[in-house]
């Protein structure tokens, strides 16, 4: 993942219930089943417009996803297909939520 300079985005375990938190979910296909997701260790931020620091991701940052293979995949090619939500935020605010559709290749052998 790739954060502009100049933004950050809630971690996946954000400071206030009121938060957007980032979360990354798999659709099942027959040939794989989302698992978890290890997100990278958040930084705490002050910013201008919260009294207290934030729990957020900033730069550049790798999710983990783990999935599981059917016992009848088809052996060959696929592509997993996922959610990614987020809410992106400046120094001084933070914007709408958004969720995204993000795809990852893989190979059943």
């Amino acid at each position: 993942m790739t954060v502009r300079t100049g933004y950050h985005v809630n971690s996946n375990t954000p400071s206030d219930d009121y938060l957007i938190p980032l979360k990354l979910t798999w659709t099942s296909t027959g040939a794989l089943e989302g698992g978890t997701v290890t997100y990278p260790k958040p930084t705490l931020e002050k910013y201008e417009f919260s009294e207290k620091p934030l729990s957020v991701f900033t730069g550049n940052f790798e999710l983990v996803a783990n999935f599981k293979v059917s016992a009848n995949a088809p052996a060959g090619p696929g592509m997993a297909v996922g959610k990614l939500r987020y809410q992106a935020c400046s120094n001084k605010a933070c914007y709408p939520p958004k969720t995204i559709e993000v795809t990852a290749p893989y190979q059943v052998q």
